[in-house]
């Protein structure tokens, strides 16, 4: 399901007898934006200073047009171009090691140990490239996830572009019907964002910003 080969060797279950539950990343599962977080942390505070440099003309662009997709792709196109896909998985399973304790929400991952216990296939189905957050499913023991996908090159180094759309609002629905089947039963399915709405109202149990804690201070 989706680019395996960018999502460094996470694949998903294949039994579809089991309920499944489909749960949003960033602001469901973790209390901030992954990917603004991973970025921030790969290029260092000089690094970062200088990218936010870099993107004011797309900066300007989303304050007028809020392109999610767009400022997102030149985020990509100026913090990671010309970065290896080795280069990258290696990055991302650094950085979910280092932030998973203040990353995650400890109400959030009850429910998804819960879900889990019932035998529910548990698919993670965000807006953040499946690459950076391919680390994170595999430590929660997902059984699915769905992501945007980056271009590589045929040296397999970053392009700056993406090869899918933007996985939010009804591409996130289309992303679960192309994976499980356009007659697709939804168990639950937890957001947080204006870009949860479709996948919500597809779902038997629909859980919109239920999740409020935070992990604890160390």
């Amino acid at each position: 399901m989706g680019d395996m080969g960018a999502t460094g060797g996470f694949r998903q279950s294949e039994d579809r007898s089991r309920p499944i539950v489909a749960f949003d990343f960033d602001g469901t599962l973790t209390v901030r934006d992954s990917f603004t977080q991973f970025l921030r942390w790969r290029a260092g505070s000089g690094g970062w200073a200088l990218g936010l440099v870099k993107m004011a003309r797309a900066t300007a662009a989303y304050a007028r047009d809020r392109d999610r997709g767009a400022i997102k792709a030149a985020s990509v196109k100026i913090f990671l171009k010309g970065v290896t896909r080795a280069e990258l998985e290696a990055d991302a399973a650094r950085f979910a090691d280092h932030a998973w304790d203040q990353f995650m929400r400890p109400d959030a991952l009850r429910v998804w140990e819960d879900w889990g216990r019932q035998g529910a296939h548990r698919v993670i189905v965000t807006a953040s490239p499946e690459i950076t957050v391919a680390p994170f499913a595999r430590r929660l023991g997902a059984e699915g996830l769905l992501g945007t996908h980056l271009t590589f090159d045929d040296q397999d180094r970053i392009t700056g572009a993406f090869s899918s759309p933007n996985c939010r609002g009804e591409e996130k629905v289309r992303r679960l019907q192309e994976a499980f089947g356009p007659n697709l039963k939804l168990t639950a399915a937890y957001g947080d964002t204006s870009g949860d709405t479709e996948m919500l109202a597809i779902a038997e149990q629909p859980g919109f910003r239920v999740f409020t804690g935070r992990p604890a201070r160390r």
